[in-house]
């Protein structure tokens, strides 16, 4: 499976992300500190940035952020704001925002080992796209395991978003609602990635 390899600090300053926005609270880089000092970027440029910026945080790659763009476009409402809708819906997005993960890629990876089950079935695809109704959980075996313990008890006073129900004793998520724009955490600019692929 390709994965994104790249330093998480270097990659945040690049893209203008907080790291906070990754899970990494105390990460920084002071590497070529005047580096956002270069010149105007061009239209594309900045449309690129924001699609990258969407792609790294979720780390997903080329071909799959253009087939849930696709989907976006096939919804009713704002294109940007279906794809934005579409990625916060896939598991190990849900599994980070629920906080049974400390990032995003620690999510992915406890996804692909089948840690959790969704609706009493075990799902080990981190892409797999969560419904109102769906409830994530822990698997039984799993919730057993120092690792979650830690885990829940570090995230267990971190706010969670509103379209979730969180169960943080028992390890379960009951999507209540379809994902909220207003949530997303961190700064985006959709309609730039719109027009990026309308071109």
């Amino acid at each position: 499976m390709a994965k994104n390899t790249q330093p998480i600090a270097k990659r945040c300053k690049t893209l203008g992300v907080s790291p906070a926005a990754m899970g990494y609270a105390k990460k920084d880089t002071n590497r070529n500190p005047g580096g956002q000092m270069r010149r105007k970027k061009s239209e594309y440029a900045l449309q690129l940035n924001e699609k990258q910026k969407v792609k790294f945080v979720y780390g997903i790659l080329e071909k799959q952020f253009r087939s849930y763009f696709e989907k976006a476009i096939a919804m009713q409402g704002k294109t940007g704001e279906n794809l934005l809708v579409l990625v916060e819906r896939r598991l190990d997005n849900v599994v980070y925002r629920a906080g049974f993960a400390m990032t995003r890629r620690e999510a992915r990876q406890l996804v692909s080992h089948a840690h959790f089950t969704v609706n009493g079935k075990k799902v080990n695809i981190p892409s797999y796209l969560v419904k109102p109704g769906d409830v994530i959980a822990i698997s039984e075996k799993s919730m057993a395991l120092t690792k979650f313990k830690a885990v829940l008890e570090a995230n267990a006073l971190l706010p969670v978003v509103s379209w979730m129900d969180v169960d943080k004793t028992k390890g379960q998520a009951t999507i209540m609602a379809m994902p909220v724009r207003d949530e997303i955490d961190f700064e985006i600019q959709e309609n730039l990635i719109v027009e990026l692929y309308s071109k």
